[in-house]
């Protein structure tokens, strides 16, 4: 095995979410580019939400959405593909926390991988207490076993859909 590709395939799925330039256009581009990446496969895009912004900076609305991967990439590998990915579709390496942002792509879970390193946290550290993380990922793996935290849907019911909304079918 080298560090590039694992032995097996892994899940993986991936917060998408823009706030800026045609934020619904930034997400299925952002889906699309995720094809894209070596040694995976994209299985499943959730639905588009509307969420409200999270954090103390006044922005304008996101739009969000989980897609799932397979992939033979290490976690480590794949972050550093998702950063690449955020970099190439226009999203500045200095940037504003909880800022506007053109796109953003967070690792969620990888596997039943658990780590807490510095640049990765598996599960993501926000995961259980973001709604606009929670539904679309519900719509997608609503029997995901989220290590450490537990089954997706039972997380999802403990999250108010306050400042949230699905979007049509696009």
């Amino acid at each position: 095995m080298n560090s590039r590709t694992g032995a097996s395939w892994q899940p993986a799925y991936i917060g998408l979410g823009s706030n800026l330039h045609d934020p619904k256009a930034q997400v299925l581009r952002a889906a699309a580019a995720l094809e894209t990446l070596a040694s995976t496969r994209g299985v499943g895009l959730s639905p588009l939400y509307r969420s409200r912004p999270f954090g103390p900076v006044a922005q304008p609305d996101f739009i969000n959405a989980v897609a799932g991967l397979l992939t033979q990439l290490d976690s480590r590998t794949l972050l550093g593909e998702l950063l690449a990915l955020e970099r190439t579709l226009g999203r500045p390496a200095e940037h504003e926390r909880w800022g506007p942002r053109v796109i953003d792509l967070d690792l969620l879970v990888y596997g039943r991988e658990r780590r807490d390193e510095p640049g990765l946290t598996l599960p993501h550290h926000g995961i259980v207490e973001r709604n606009f993380v929670l539904y679309p990922l519900c719509d997608l793996a609503p029997d995901l076993e989220v290590p450490g935290l537990g089954r997706v849907a039972e997380l999802k019911g403990r999250l108010a859909s306050e400042g949230l909304e699905r979007l049509g079918e696009s």
